[in-house]
């Protein structure tokens, strides 16, 4: 009886770590503790002594990390999202380097190169300029 009491605990504490992914929320507040550091980091620059600046780099530290490790979890769980076919370019298609000012050739803009649902992948939404839509709309 004994055995199975402490089994039961030992799954009940271990059942936390394997939980699911979190929430968009959750993102959003990980990204905004990290956004808070970097301000304690930069205040403990400024007024701050040795120490203090240490504390707040070993806050921004752990805060980035918790981020990483809560990104692998979601990829871990979520890793059918990022399975794709194999890449095939267009008609024609062979590698060229792309740099400032390159055009991509006008098959590129069609549905296939879309990311429609941009939070299932973690993007932050996209963000419309009009000189953008000039070219694609004429």
């Amino acid at each position: 009886m004994r055995k199975m009491i402490l089994a039961a605990v030992a799954a009940a504490t271990l059942v936390p770590t394997f939980a699911t992914a979190q929430s968009y929320g959750e993102v959003r507040r990980d990204q905004r503790e990290i956004r808070e550091s970097r301000r304690d980091l930069d205040r403990a620059r400024r007024y701050g002594d040795r120490g203090d600046v240490r504390e707040a780099r070993q806050e921004l530290r752990e805060d980035r990390r918790e981020a990483r490790e809560d990104w692998r979890d979601y990829r871990r769980t979520h890793g059918n999202l990022y399975r794709r076919p194999a890449y095939a370019g267009p008609r024609g298609y062979r590698y060229r380097p792309v740099s400032v000012g390159y055009r991509f050739a006008p098959e590129y803009y069609g549905r296939n190169y879309w990311v429609n649902d941009y939070q299932t992948y973690r993007l932050s939404p996209p963000r419309l300029r009009l000189s953008a839509l000039g070219p694609l709309w004429s």
